[in-house]
């Protein structure tokens, strides 16, 4: 069986959404959702200003959208170090929220993917056969939390 998620409203599994109201604390700050994290990871050493205003924005829908704007200039790195900041982000997440890692423990040994049609890198795309990074990133998570709890 493969579990399958996408939006954060989803039961049970909208919690592995980046989307979902699980916040984290990562550098030194209270961050709303890990997608306010991942998205202002990207301009935290060319724009801080526009960094910080993402970890402020109102909803993880609006701290994706500035983090897709290109008006701001992207840090070099970025290609090489997003995975690992999602994995940081991720991590975290269920490593703070005690609740949504018995959901994620509860997936056994499953195939986690993200059903995201409009998305080939972190989810599975509209013919399942994205590279679903977040589904492998969720796998690792989970992996790692076993071995060390």
């Amino acid at each position: 069986m493969t579990v399958y998620f996408y939006s954060a409203r989803e039961t049970p599994y909208g919690c592995f959404s980046n989307f979902s109201k699980h916040g984290v604390l990562l550098d030194d700050r209270w961050w709303p959702t890990t997608e306010h994290y991942f998205q202002a990871q990207k301009f935290v050493d060319t724009d801080p200003d526009w960094a910080d205003k993402i970890g402020n924005a109102k909803a993880p829908k609006d701290a994706a959208n500035m983090g897709r704007n290109r008006s701001h200039p992207l840090r070099s790195d970025w290609e090489q170090v997003k995975d690992e900041i999602m994995y940081r982000a991720v991590l975290a997440k269920f490593r703070t929220h005690a609740d949504i890692q018995a959901i994620l423990l509860g997936t056994g040994n499953e195939q986690i993917v993200e059903n995201a049609p409009g998305d080939c890198y972190w989810g599975c795309g509209k013919d399942g056969s994205g590279l679903n990074k977040l589904g492998q990133i969720l796998e690792a998570v989970r992996a790692t939390i076993r071995e060390t709890d």
